[in-house]
């Protein structure tokens, strides 16, 4: 749900996991064929997860993060892991591109320097997002909702964030 001032968009765990299945409908429907999905962790990971499962493809993981600032609500310096983990040695050929979002454009367009700098047998690259943001310098091969307010997304796992193993226990009473 988008507040009226553009500024917010709330997301529940059911809209996410719809949004994420059409993303594969895009993906699909182009009839491109890849080898691996490389998702962006951590936002990367559900989306990437569930197209690797319904790709029947295996899943290779990078680590990025620039959300660190005011409780992950501020961009800053970007870091990029210097390994990728996947199943199948050294990740090579058609390779999916997954993240859940492009918000300035910044970590995909870096990301995809390194890969193309860093990993030759990489023969074909996309991208994949569920949304794109208006101030997006990045646009991606797939992406479900293009957000022209470019409002902060409060996704339905955030909650997570702020919760801490003491406050588990005083839930569950463990």
């Amino acid at each position: 749900m988008l507040t009226e001032d553009g500024k917010h968009l709330y997301v529940s765990y059911v809209e996410y996991h719809n949004l994420i299945e059409k993303l594969a409908l895009k993906v699909y429907r182009s009839g491109w064929e890849f080898d691996t999905i490389l998702c962006l962790a951590r936002g990367g990971l559900r989306p990437g997860d569930i197209l690797s499962r319904i790709f029947d493809k295996p899943l290779a993981i990078m680590s990025t993060s620039s959300y660190r600032a005011q409780a992950g609500t501020e961009q800053g310096q970007l870091d990029i892991a210097r390994y990728i983990t996947t199943p199948r040695g050294e990740i090579a050929g058609r390779v999916l591109l997954v993240d859940d979002l492009a918000d300035t454009g910044f970590t995909m367009e870096a990301v995809i320097k390194e890969l193309r700098h860093k990993y030759p047998a990489i023969v074909e690259l996309k991208s994949a997002v569920i949304w794109t943001k208006g101030k997006s310098t990045f646009e991606s091969d797939y992406s479900v909702e293009h957000l022209p307010t470019s409002p902060w997304i409060h996704q339905p796992f955030e909650g997570y964030d702020r919760l801490k193993p003491d406050e588990l226990l005083a839930k569950w009473k463990v």
